[in-house]
């Protein structure tokens, strides 16, 4: 696919999704998020950039972290989701974050003005994560910590399916290659590439629940990467879609009618 168009299609795709965002992924995201920040390296006092920030999930606990004498630096290619971390920081009054639309393979920002870089399930929408993680090295100071998480491989990714079940409608080309940083040993080659000394990677099998087949469906239709694509289904289109992605995931259901469907995460961190 074209990187430019990608960039458009992820651009106004989570601008569709940034309303539905976190009612759908919130708490089935929060494995991630802990691991991705326990292995940061975070304290008191840091600058702290953050890609693909999404509503502000992490940037929360990452102001947190660091607390009123550090800061963050939120960014994001979705204006929507732009507005959605600004909103969060001015309500939690976190002055101390700053948020910005920027593309996370050229990042408007100065060499090495930050003492550590993470993006929480961002590298797998950029035309090339390499690019993205080589951009997020380069802002960071020496001796500075870089950490990113993806999703792991298709095979452990029980809701999988939605990809080619969107597309068999509507050729959205949402995420060609989503599942590509997450195979075995590619995110710490691309993290060596990137400059990233001492780099470890963790696997974390998670299970991802939800009560109904309803919210499962609203993360994974209108809170999700195929959200752009949904806005073009006609109500028999969309009716179609959802009985075909939950046949795909009626292994997992349970005879209350909520879902545990499995999940994996990868995380790998380094020293620049």
């Amino acid at each position: 696919m074209d990187a430019k168009f990608q960039r458009r299609v992820q651009r106004y795709g989570w601008d569709a999704a940034a309303s539905q965002y976190e009612p759908g992924w919130a708490p089935r995201l929060r494995a991630a998020q802990d691991r991705l920040l326990s292995v940061a390296g975070l304290a008191q006092g840091m600058q702290v950039l953050e890609t693909a920030c999404g509503s502000g999930l992490v940037t929360a606990r990452i102001a947190e972290m660091v607390g009123q004498s550090g800061a963050v630096m939120a960014t994001d290619l979705s204006q929507a989701m732009v507005d959605a971390t600004t909103r969060m920081a001015a309500a939690r009054g976190l002055a101390h974050v700053a948020a910005q639309r920027m593309d996370a393979e050229e990042l408007d920002l100065p060499d090495a003005a930050f003492d550590s870089a993470l993006c929480a399930l961002g590298l797998m929408y950029v035309p090339d994560p390499a690019r993205a993680l080589a951009e997020m090295a380069r802002v960071t100071r020496p001796g500075g910590r870089v950490a990113v998480t993806v999703w792991g491989e298709r095979k452990h990714c029980g809701w999988a399916e939605i990809f080619p079940i969107v597309d068999a409608r509507v050729a959205s080309e949402v995420c060609p290659m989503f599942f590509g940083p997450g195979g075995r040993g590619v995110l710490l080659h691309i993290a060596g590439a990137a400059g990233l000394t001492g780099a470890k990677e963790w696997r974390d099998r998670v299970t991802l629940d939800w009560p109904d087949a309803a919210s499962l469906l609203l993360a994974m239709i209108g809170g999700g990467p195929v959200a752009l694509a949904a806005k073009r289904f006609s109500p028999n289109v969309r009716a179609e879609v959802e009985a075909e992605f939950l046949a795909s995931v009626a292994g997992f259901s349970k005879p209350d009618g909520s879902y545990a469907i499995p999940g994996e995460f990868v995380t790998v961190a380094g020293t620049i």
